[in-house]
């Protein structure tokens, strides 16, 4: 569940005529302070941009799934999951699995803390950066 503040700050990027990606960006920055303060672990930089941009859809940040081709199916049936339930009224939403809730915190708290340091984050950024150049 993302924080009160981050929903907040998304909520006025969105207000101020920012993009949804932008927005998202918030939900991505409290991820990466999540793995970096110890509450859970990551594999990958990519997991945790991952995570974060998942808590974005299902707030409600109208952030498109990726286009096909780009990511594999499983990815982008999850993110379009994501999408619809952020896009629903959060009254109607029914409650998870609590077994399933605390089995996938437990797996990510075994998970690296390193995958958030500056330089993975650093590594990451350049080879999207490099991915997108050679496009």
């Amino acid at each position: 569940m993302p924080d009160e503040e981050t929903v907040r700050k998304a909520k006025e990027d969105l207000r101020e005529g920012k993009s949804p990606t932008t927005a998202a960006g918030e939900f991505v920055h409290e991820e990466i302070e999540h793995v970096r303060e110890g509450k859970h672990g990551a594999r990958s930089p990519k997991q945790a941009i991952a995570i974060g941009l998942s808590k974005a859809r299902r707030a409600g940040i109208p952030l498109k799934p990726p286009a096909k081709g780009r990511t594999s199916a499983g990815t982008r049936q999850r993110a379009e999951r994501d999408y619809e339930k952020g896009q629903k009224d959060p009254q109607t939403s029914e409650k998870g699995s609590t077994t399933r809730s605390r089995a996938r915190t437990q797996a990510l708290k075994r998970e690296s803390r390193s995958s958030a340091s500056h330089s993975a984050l650093s590594k990451q950024a350049k080879s999207a950066a490099k991915k997108r150049r050679n496009k």
